[in-house]
């Protein structure tokens, strides 16, 4: 699953940003407090939790999105409901000059999560694949089918952690309280740290 994925990619660079943190494509790094790009959390614990991160990922680029920047893979316990497999997780940067509408975007990553095998039997339960639109830049929406900012950023670690790597003073447009903030004062104490495989 892997070697495909590594075969099918134009650049090296988003592969190596993978597990490093580095940069996926040329753009300027987020350093304000404004949100000027999209971000995705992306987790996995079922099967080969890293080889379905990279296929998400795959299936951004061929849907057309431009992921400029990618956290780092951190391992995660479960939350909510624990009895199931540890996930990782990372958030990517999403190219705010290169995107479809907000609805769009979310039908997307729908599709996405439908061709990784992505089932909805268990709340909060094991899965394949899981992409969540965090911020949408310039957007705030609270309709039956979507919400933005996510409702939940500001109780998940497993969020928090990988989007402060990226951008620790993005301020959430409804709390008024950088990222960084937010993970300071976050109640949800379950373990999140960078992956080593």
């Amino acid at each position: 699953m892997i070697a495909e994925f590594n075969r099918s990619l134009r650049s090296r660079s988003v592969v190596e940003s993978l597990t490093d943190g580095r940069r996926v494509a040329d753009s300027s790094l987020t350093t304000d407090k404004r949100l000027n790009h999209a971000y995705v959390s992306i987790g996995s614990n079922l099967g080969d939790r890293a080889g379905y991160l990279l296929l998400a990922v795959r299936g951004m680029l061929a849907a057309g999105l431009r992921p400029l920047r990618l956290s780092r893979i951190y391992e995660t316990a479960p939350v909510g409901y624990i009895e199931q497999p540890h996930f990782l997780n990372m958030v990517a940067e999403l190219d705010g000059a290169h995107l479809p509408t907000p609805e769009q975007l979310l039908a997307c990553l729908l599709r996405i999560e439908y061709a990784l095998g992505r089932t909805r039997g268990v709340p909060q339960g094991p899965r394949t694949i899981d992409l969540d639109l965090l911020f949408y830049p310039n957007v705030l929406s609270d309709t039956e089918y979507l919400t933005l900012p996510h409702p939940r950023i500001q109780a998940r670690r497993f969020v928090l952690e990988p989007l402060n790597e990226l951008v620790p003073s993005l301020v959430h447009p409804v709390l008024e309280k950088t990222i960084g903030e937010l993970l300071l004062e976050t109640t949800d104490d379950s373990d999140v740290r960078v992956w080593k495989p």
